[in-house]
């Protein structure tokens, strides 16, 4: 399989994509996935291709001779002047110089001030090497961590006059994010949610409001800390198959400790154990005999707690940076 032209020529750059690019970009997201073991595009982005979100997002897009997409880049401003990026190339078009030239076509958008994030999912070799002959620098590693429901499961442990319920859509939104906003103060992501993110995730078919897990003070009622759940691998209308990271592991359904969060008020009362705890009694009563979650290798406090709770190392996704001042990519 040869091209036709430079690939940095066949990059074109859109502010919004029809329905049918968001399908064929999409698809070309589920071949990679098959084909690497892990979701090239992170649910964020997923998210907003999904339901068309009207946001300052530049999408890059590669097509072959025959017109199908075999590359794709999303392009989201950050605070700072930073634009985060996210990639994906079809197997069979690799090695090909269309992850370079769509690195290449980032780096260009970047304003003079900013730095370009780009997240390699499953730290894949490949990755490593173009960022290093691209000047781009490890800034940030997020691991997935899996463990099995089958192994033994301590009771969870509340502590006196905190009791646990079910989220109730409409009525716990905003409460839900102040607190966390507050949990997530430092986080470059989660902290960042608005309703408009809430909610987005709320319609999805997923979304079980009995796997949503609050904390709240007896007395009072007042929101101390929370575990949202999800369950990856039904196939519903919206996906049209199994949920992404169940489709990548190649396996049936998979729970997920999807955010889990304590209000800094409420901190050194083992809510965090506790809450963790109720939601894998949660998966596991739902008939999951594995469950996952995502953390960052620099939250040692939350390393240790879901180590000491079972959890090992599955994969990790890596994010590379490039600043201003960095060395210049070859010509």
């Amino acid at each position: 399989m040869t091209t036709e032209q430079p690939a940095e020529s066949r990059v074109t750059s859109l502010d919004r994509l029809a329905p049918d690019e968001v399908g064929a970009v999409l698809a070309l997201a589920g071949v990679a996935s098959a084909a690497d073991g892990a979701d090239p595009l992170s649910e964020h982005v997923t998210l907003r291709l999904r339901q068309a979100e009207a946001s300052p997002v530049t999408h890059l897009l590669v097509r072959e001779p025959a017109g199908a997409v075999v590359g794709y880049a999303h392009l989201e401003p950050l605070d700072g002047a930073e634009v985060s990026a996210e990639l994906v190339v079809h197997p069979l078009w690799r090695r090909q110089g269309l992850g370079r030239a769509l690195v290449s076509a980032a780096l260009d958008r970047v304003p003079g001030t900013g730095a370009l994030l780009v997240w390699a999912h499953s730290d894949h070799p490949s990755a490593a090497a173009l960022a290093l002959d691209l000047g781009l620098h490890r800034s940030r590693v997020l691991w997935q961590l899996r463990r099995s429901l089958r192994d033994p499961l301590p009771e969870p442990k509340l502590p006196a006059g905190v009791a646990l319920r079910a989220f109730r859509p409409g009525s716990d939104d905003e409460a839900w994010l102040a607190v966390n906003r507050r949990a997530f103060a430092s986080h470059p992501e989660q902290g960042r949610w608005d309703l408009a993110d809430l909610r987005l995730r709320l319609a999805e078919p997923w979304f079980d409001p009995a796997g949503f897990l609050l904390a709240v003070e007896e007395s009072s009622g007042r929101l101390l800390g929370f575990h949202w759940t999800k369950v990856h691998g039904g196939r519903t209308e919206a996906h049209g198959g199994p949920e992404p990271a169940a489709r990548a592991a190649g396996t049936g359904p998979i729970g997920e400790v999807y955010v889990l969060g304590v209000d800094p008020d409420s901190h050194g009362l083992g809510l965090g154990r506790a809450l963790t705890l109720a939601g894998l009694h949660h998966l596991r009563d739902r008939g999951l005999t594995r469950v996952m979650l995502y953390v960052d290798e620099s939250n040692t406090g939350a390393m240790a707690l879901y180590t000491r709770l079972g959890f090992a190392n599955w994969l990790r996704h890596v994010r590379y940076r490039r600043s201003p001042g960095s060395a210049q990519r070859p010509a």
